[in-house]
């Protein structure tokens, strides 16, 4: 007689099976460690040693925060490790409130050298409103810390986070490659200086998706040697838009390629979708952009190719970038100006911008259409174009 397929047996099995595999796992609890959840002891050496713990391990592992506050100063969780390791956080990692306790090493909770790490939950509250304050008086102030740091990391998940406060950039991924972004929340007041939400350099296979980033700096930003960078589904503003950029700083530099934004909305950001070079000699390039689909509510520059940036004019010897852009296509991207000019591209004269594509394009200032300008550029433009077309 055949065999009959049991649904009641194939359950029973399947949660066996799972249980199995999840019981496998090591599990270490930040508490049993040490750490005192009430947001005044200090538990970063009971972290350390979760870590170390975990790290050791021969079996994928997990470390768990619980509910509480957890007070940590500047803190390195070093690899490679043996296994995978996922970081549960149920409750809230703060910094002290002394910024000036998280020293100059520029990051307060840094991963190094890791590969499968996942982080999910939790959130983050480093206190950045003193830091901002010493900066603003030009007082003598440390270098500040970026609040979450990711170094030649390979495979790592960070889902459901919340940053707030940061005294620099919340979240840096340097040198990894095969890194998702998903759903986290990232803010700090519209004035405080430099807390960029995402920064991303020298990674390949970054992934950002469904994160609302409200901060004082770039919502997002792309600097040399990042390539395959997919982001979609991002709610930016206040900040300072989506910027590749600066970029061309240094004579050899490193290209951007394969950025792709797509299913974003802008509200109140002094950009929306940005490139920014120096107008100065340079080796490096970005070439195939894709910004599509995005809703503009408000954004002062909402298009713009910027490659005279120069502060102070300091070292811009002929005030010319040699960043190559190429290859970047603007589609379905509506809404409204903060300001008369829509779209600027502005684009070296030495080099200039090539293969830049304008499709469906409509974006109003003051219930009329917006305007366009174009200095060194080579393009096309199709479909509904609103601004004109200057291409």
């Amino acid at each position: 007689m055949a065999n009959k397929f049991h649904p009641v047996s194939f359950v029973l099995s399947f949660f066996f099976f799972f249980f199995m595999i999840h019981s496998s796992n090591a599990a270490y609890n930040v508490i049993s460690y040490g750490a005192k959840p009430d947001g005044k002891t200090d538990a970063t050496q009971a972290f350390l040693r979760v870590w170390a713990a975990a790290c050791s391990s021969a079996t994928a592992s997990t470390i768990y925060v619980p509910k509480g506050r957890y007070l940590i100063k500047a803190i390195e969780f070093r690899g490679p490790c043996k296994s995978r390791i996922r970081v549960q956080i149920d409750g809230t990692i703060v910094a002290p409130l002394d910024y000036r306790a998280l020293g100059n090493s520029g990051y307060w909770i840094l991963f190094i050298q890791v590969n499968g790490v996942s982080v999910f939950g939790g959130s983050l509250d480093a206190k950045g409103a003193g830091f901002w304050a010493c900066r603003r008086a030009g007082q003598n102030c440390p270098v500040g810390a970026r609040s979450i740091t990711f170094n030649w990391a390979n495979n790592v998940l960070i889902s459901g986070l919340t940053s707030i406060n940061s005294q620099l950039t919340h979240l840096v991924i340097n040198s990894c490659n095969n890194v998702q972004v998903r759903n986290v929340r990232l803010i700090a007041p519209d004035l405080s200086p430099n807390t960029d939400g995402i920064h991303v350099q020298g990674s390949t296979g970054v992934t950002i998706i469904g994160s609302t980033l409200q901060t004082g700096d770039d919502c997002i930003s792309i600097g040399p040697g990042t390539r395959n960078l997919h982001i979609s589904r991002i709610k930016c503003g206040p900040g300072h838009g989506v910027s590749i950029g600066s970029l061309g700083r240094q004579l050899y530099e490193d290209g951007v390629q394969n950025i792709t934004l797509t299913d974003s909305v802008f509200t109140g950001s002094d950009n929306g979708v940005r490139i920014k070079t120096w107008a100065r000699p340079s080796t490096g390039f970005v070439r195939n952009v894709l910004f599509q689909n995005i809703i503009m509510r408000n954004v002062e520059n909402p298009i713009i190719i910027d490659q005279n940036y120069c502060p102070n004019n300091i070292g811009c010897p002929r005030q010319s970038s040699g960043v190559k852009i190429s290859e970047v296509t603007y589609e379905n991207i509506q809404g409204t100006s903060a300001t008369p000019e829509g779209v600027t591209f502005e684009c070296s004269p030495s080099n200039p911008c090539k293969g830049i594509k304008l499709q469906d394009i409509k974006l109003t200032y003051m219930n009329k259409a917006a305007t366009s300008s174009c200095k060194n550029i080579d393009g096309t433009s199709t479909g509904l174009l609103i601004p004109e077309s200057c291409l």
